[in-house]
C-alpha cells in the first residue's frame, strides 16, 4: 500500500487491531525507497507498528501468516457469538434470523440498517452477505454495544458500522437503505417505522421481529396508517434436547416477523 501523510503505517495498524486482524498478518515498512537514510523495517508486530512513527515517504507490505478459510455468510449457529448473560441473550434466534434475512432481499450491494442490534448476529450476517454493501447497526444499551463489537471483530467484517444510541437519533447521516432490521426500538416504534418507510430506496425490504402483543399492534397499525404493502409470519420452533438417552423437543419463544416493503415504482 502507498501510503500518504494522512493515512500513515501507524493509522492502518490501528485499523487492522480494530478490525480483529492484528494476529493473521505480517507487517513491513519500506521507508525513503531509493533516498538517503532507505531503511525497510521488518518484524514488528500490528501492535507496535500501531504506535510507530516511520519516515515518508514510505511503502507498507501486509501478508497473511495463514490462508484465510471462507466464511459461512448465511446461519450460522447461535453459539457463534458472544450474546449477554446470565442476564439474557440479546440474540435473534438461528431459525428467526435465517426468515428476517430473507425477507430483507438482500443484494450484493445493499445497504442495510440494524436497528436495536443487540448481539450484532443479524447484521453482522447480512454484512457477509452484502460484501460490496454496508450495514449500519444501532445499539443504545452499553454493554450489548461492546458484545457486538467483539463478535464483528471475531467476523472480521470490514463493512459494518456499529454505533451507540437510541434510534431514530443518528439515523440522519446514514446513506438511505434497501433493507432495515427493527430487532428492538426503544419505545419509539411508531416513530421509527415511519421514518424508516420514508428512507427506505424503491422496493426496499423493511423486516421487524417482535415477542410481545402489544408491539405487534403498535407496528401493524402504524404499517395500516401509513398504507404500507405488509404481512406477518408467526414462528415457533422446537428444538431437540437430551432427555436420558433419547430426545425431546423444546419450544422456543414465538416471534412475529413483520414485513413491509416500498412500492418499486
Amino acid at each position: 500500500m502507498l501510503t500518504s501523510p494522512d493515512n500513515t503505517p501507524d493509522r492502518i495498524a490501528r485499523m487492522m487491531l480494530a478490525e480483529g486482524l492484528a494476529d493473521d498478518f505480517q507487517i513491513a515498512v519500506a521507508e525513503r525507497l531509493l533516498q538517503p537514510g532507505e531503511r525497510i523495517v521488518t518484524g514488528v508486530s500490528i501492535a507496535d507498528a500501531a504506535q510507530a512513527r516511520f519516515a515518508d515517504p514510505n511503502v507498507v507490505l501486509l501478508w497473511r501468516q495463514s490462508a484465510r478459510a471462507a466464511p459461512v455468510r448465511f446461519g450460522l449457529p447461535d453459539a457463534s457469538y458472544e450474546q449477554r448473560h446470565p442476564d439474557k441473550g440479546l440474540i435473534t434466534k438461528l431459525e428467526v434470523r435465517a426468515v428476517s434475512l430473507a425477507r430483507m432481499q438482500l443484494r450484493d450491494d445493499s445497504i442495510v440498517w440494524d436497528i436495536g442490534a443487540g448481539s450484532g448476529a443479524v447484521g453482522l450476517e447480512a454484512a457477509r452477505l452484502c460484501p460490496a454493501g454496508h450495514v449500519y447497526a444501532i445499539e443504545k444499551n452499553d454493554d450489548d454495544v461492546a458484545i457486538a463489537g467483539r463478535n464483528r471483530a471475531a467476523m472480521g467484517v470490514g463493512n459494518h458500522t456499529l454505533v451507540q444510541g437510541k434510534a431514530p437519533q443518528g439515523l440522519d447521516g446514514w446513506a438511505d437503505p434497501d433493507a432495515v432490521f427493527i430487532g428492538g426500538s426503544g419505545g419509539e416504534l411508531a416513530e421509527l417505522v415511519a421514518l424508516c418507510l420514508r428512507r427506505l430506496r424503491l422496493g426496499g425490504q423493511l423486516v421487524m421481529n417482535f415477542v410481545t402483543i402489544e408491539n405487534l399492534g403498535t407496528a401493524t397499525a402504524t404499517l395500516t396508517e401509513l398504507g404500507a404493502d405488509w404481512d406477518v409470519v408467526m414462528l415457533q420452533a422446537s428444538r431437540s434436547k437430551p432427555i436420558l438417552h433419547m430426545h425431546r423437543l423444546a419450544a422456543e419463544n414465538p416471534v412475529w416477523v413483520v414485513c413491509a416493503r416500498r412500492a418499486s415504482t
